[in-house]
C-alpha cells in the first residue's frame, strides 16, 4: 500500500527522539533515534490506522497531495 499522507517530524529534547505525526490521521504518530526511523516507524503506523478504520467502517480521510511535496531535514 502506498501511503501520501503528510508526516510532520520534529525533535523532542524531553524524549531525546524524532516524533513523526501525520496531520490527517488523528492520533497518528511514532518515534525514533533517527528521522529516518521516525518515518519508519509513522509508517507503520499510518497502515495500522487505516486497517483498523476499516475494520471499523470509519471514515480515512484522503491525503492532502498527491505526492510527496517537500522533506523539511533538521540540522
Amino acid at each position: 500500500m502506498r501511503l501520501r499522507y503528510e508526516i510532520n517530524i520534529t525533535w523532542s529534547e524531553e524524549d531525546r527522539a524524532f516524533i513523526a505525526t501525520v496531520p490527517e490521521l488523528p492520533g497518528c504518530a511514532a518515534d525514533g533515534e533517527t528521522y529516518q526511523e521516525a518515518i519508519q516507524n509513522v509508517e507503520i503506523v499510518m497502515q495500522e490506522w487505516i486497517e483498523t478504520a476499516r475494520e471499523l467502517e470509519r471514515p480515512i480521510p484522503e491525503p492532502k497531495y498527491s505526492a510527496i511535496a517537500s522533506i523539511n531535514q533538521l540540522i
